[in-house]
C-alpha cells in the first residue's frame, strides 16, 4: 500500500471513543436534514465544531468505506440561465464522475435537478462539493439523496 492509500480498520462501534461516535451522529443529522447546519448539529450532539472537522473525512460506516461509492444529489434551483452549468462545473472540478442527471420542468420558477455522481477519483469530500452547490446563486437546496 502507497504512503497516502488509507488503510481501513473494521471496529465494532462499541470500543470506539464517544468522539467517534458523535461525529457520526453530526454526519446522520446532516445527511437527513434533522439539521440544517454543522452548527446546529455540533451543538445538538454535544460536539465541539473542531473536533468534528478534524474527524468528519476520517470516520466513516461501513457502507461508506467502499470506493466507487455513487450518491444521488437533490437540487432545488431557481430558473436562472446557466445553473445546472455552474453545478455540472462544481461537480467536474472535483473529479466526480457524472453518471445521470435529470432535471424537472421548472414549475413557478423552481426546478429539481437530481444528479447521480461516482465518487472513486473525486478530490475533497462530498460535505465540500454539496456546500458548494448550495452557495451558488439561484441554488434553493442542494442535499444527498442516498449513498450506494
Amino acid at each position: 500500500m502507497t504512503q497516502n492509500s488509507p488503510e481501513y480498520y473494521l471496529v465494532d462501534k462499541k470500543v470506539l471513543p464517544e468522539v467517534f461516535i458523535k461525529v457520526m451522529e453530526v454526519k446522520q443529522r446532516l445527511n437527513t436534514g434533522e439539521s440544517v447546519s454543522v452548527n446546529e448539529a455540533v451543538r445538538k450532539t454535544g460536539l465541539s465544531r473542531s473536533a468534528y472537522y478534524k474527524y468528519k473525512d476520517s470516520v466513516l460506516p461501513f457502507y461508506e468505506a467502499a470506493s466507487g461509492k455513487k450518491v444521488t444529489l437533490l437540487i432545488a434551483v431557481e430558473n436562472f440561465q446557466g445553473i445546472l452549468s455552474s453545478i455540472i462545473q462544481i461537480i467536474a472540478s472535483s473529479r466526480a464522475n457524472i453518471l445521470t442527471i435529470n432535471q424537472n420542468i421548472p414549475i413557478n420558477g423552481l426546478a429539481d435537478i437530481s444528479i447521480s455522481i461516482e465518487t472513486v477519483s473525486m478530490l475533497g469530500t462530498l460535505d465540500d462539493v454539496v456546500n458548494d452547490i448550495n452557495k451558488l446563486a439561484g441554488v434553493r437546496k442542494c442535499t444527498i439523496l442516498s449513498r450506494e
